[in-house]
């Protein structure tokens, strides 16, 4: 398979995080960081990894209790242990296998099946598309991303020959902050790449 040409590559990462007041006074309307917390911990949701191997899931650790978006109107609320900003309670937490700080959830519409959350106080983000180590990247899929259902998985590159050639396409590629899609003939598609090395975490961005 041959890559030969793009228009345009970036990577969007979002955090929301804090509260406003409401225009009308009375409740605040909270913008959640995705986190779990569990055990006295806070884990922050790895919103450019996925699980790389289902395997890597260990067993269960604990259970959400309680879902603070759309339930938690006071910005002074503290969390606590059991609670989570989107997952239903009864959701279960699961550890990854040899990695302490790291957690999983099951989400039928994550690829490979699994949500995954690092200890933002045991590590510092490390998922940035710069963070990569492209000379181990062994296997790369390409999936476009359907609204509502899981991404579908369109393209796989195995052969070293086509995984480099579409590194190397990225690598030379430039970020345009500025870029805005052509919706005239409907909505843009948006694709997601993944990319998998010996980590049991694979880096996934949005093209």
């Amino acid at each position: 398979m041959k890559i030969r040409r793009m228009f345009f590559f970036g990577v969007i990462l979002f955090v929301l995080t804090g509260c406003r007041p409401s225009a009308f006074g009375g409740e605040s309307i909270i913008e959640w960081v995705d986190f779990i917390k569990l055990h006295g911990i806070e884990y922050n949701g790895i919103h450019s990894g996925v699980l790389a191997d289902e395997h890597d899931i260990g067993e269960k650790i604990g259970t959400v209790q309680f879902r603070v978006a759309d339930n938690v109107t006071n910005p002074n609320y503290k969390i606590k242990d059991g609670d989570a900003a989107f997952h239903e309670k009864g959701t279960d937490i699961y550890q990854v296998k040899d990695q302490p700080h790291l957690i999983a959830v099951k989400d039928a519409h994550a690829i490979n099946g699994y949500q995954v959350y690092f200890s933002r106080d045991e590590l510092d983000y490390q998922w940035h598309f710069k963070d990569m180590p492209i000379e181990k990247v062994k296997l790369i899929e390409i999936y476009q991303s359907v609204p509502a259902e899981k991404d579908k998985l369109i393209a796989k590159l195995t052969k070293s020959e086509d995984v480099n050639t579409f590194l190397q396409l990225l690598v030379e590629s430039e970020e345009n902050p500025n870029f805005q899609p052509n919706s005239e003939k409907g909505d843009p598609l948006f694709y997601e790449m993944v990319f998998y090395t010996e980590d049991p975490i694979a880096y996934k961005f949005t093209m």
